[in-house]
């Protein structure tokens, strides 16, 4: 009988911005491991180390809750994406899956739809600066040439990038586009449009192929919202959000303008660090796209505005909003559940994901 390696990824607790964790279980290959989550046994591991639990009462619980294909390793080795649980049966405070699964219960009638686009910017490890920047020698050239740009001297990271989207694929992961950024190094790949628990999902298992694909490639790949101080581009992670009324004409657009004032009402709520991202206020500053922090607004087709509705939308009367507030290092599950708790419901409540708070 052949075996199976199992690489089990889940989210610790440390705070405000949570970090993914990973082991791997060997198991037999007889159980089509695959395409049954439910197939797929439950594992433990020591909390104490990973700022979930004390030593004394260390042990925590691995509950699979979604499985790909292993696109490094190959079939029939999986990639098992986990909740983190208490040894009584409870959600584990720092689980905050579980609020998602909530909140799309409460809303499934209304049927969500996201898209992410996640920004993240390439490193060399020995130096500590972005891939391929000048070391002790200034910086490249302004931002301008970067953005979508082609050849050896606008394009930092091509090969990883291109790596990352071949296994991402192969994974079944629903990439829809990848691009390089305004800032040198610095690249987005857009994931969607799926229900929120799944975009979530995909989401966390692309972060965690690239941190692999580093490790082979000797790249960092990091997620903070301001990479370089001074006048270069910080790093989001835009959310677009539509529910079934928003999608349909002619009222698709008055219920997208009316999802915008409700995110306004609680613009404080979403911004705070453990909800869209630690260190936001660095990025959100008003002079590289997107409002400052402390301001909220949005248009059509303004990508200054807190939330952009596009150009396309507001003329067919119907589709999407655009949330550009959250950060590359957010927790898709938190930004997914404030969206849908304000949008859906009566408003989001700051201490939904108290675990975090810093």
């Amino acid at each position: 009988m052949g075996k199976v390696r199992a690489e089990y990824i889940w989210t610790d607790g440390q705070t405000p911005t949570n970090k993914m964790r990973c082991k791997t279980r060997i198991l037999d290959d007889h159980r089509d491991l695959a395409s049954d989550v439910s197939r797929i046994p439950e594992w433990g591991f020591d909390g104490s180390s990973t700022y979930q639990a004390v030593t004394s009462h260390s042990d925590c619980d691995l509950q699979p809750a979604y499985v790909l294909p292993d696109p490094m390793l190959g079939p029939p080795n999986i990639l098992v994406l986990c909740e983190v649980f208490l040894p009584n049966g409870e959600p584990h405070p720092s689980n905050s899956r579980q609020a998602l699964r909530n909140a799309v219960e409460k809303y499934k009638h209304l049927e969500p739809w996201f898209g992410v686009e996640q920004e993240y910017t390439l490193y060399e490890p020995d130096t500590g600066r972005p891939l391929r920047w000048p070391v002790g020698r200034g910086y490249p050239a302004p931002q301008g040439r970067y953005y979508c740009g082609v050849g050896c001297d606008e394009v930092y990271g091509g090969e990883f990038v291109r790596d990352h989207t071949a296994k991402c694929l192969a994974a079944g992961i629903s990439l829809y586009g990848t691009n390089g950024e305004v800032m040198p190094s610095q690249w987005e790949f857009q994931i969607g449009t799926l229900p929120p628990l799944e975009v979530a999902d995909q989401l966390w298992l692309a972060r965690w192929l690239m941190y692999r694909l580093g490790e082979k490639r000797h790249v960092v790949m990091k997620l903070d919202p301001k990479p370089i101080s001074g006048d270069w581009n910080g790093a989001g992670a835009h959310t677009n959000f539509s529910t079934a009324a928003m999608r349909t004409a002619p009222g698709g657009l008055k219920a997208i303008t009316d999802a915008c004032e409700k995110l306004g009402r609680f613009h404080k709520e979403h911004v705070a660090p453990h909800v869209y991202g630690a260190d936001n206020h660095l990025r959100l500053t008003g002079r590289h796209e997107t409002c400052d922090i402390n301001t909220f607004r949005y248009g059509a087709g303004d990508r200054g505005a807190s939330i952009r509705i596009p150009a396309k939308v507001d003329r067919d009367k119907s589709g999407y909003l655009e949330d550009r507030r959250p950060a590359a290092n957010m927790d898709p599950y938190r930004v997914c559940t404030a969206i849908l708790e304000t949008v859906c419901g009566e408003g989001f409540k700051a201490d939904t994901f108290a675990y975090f708070k810093s």
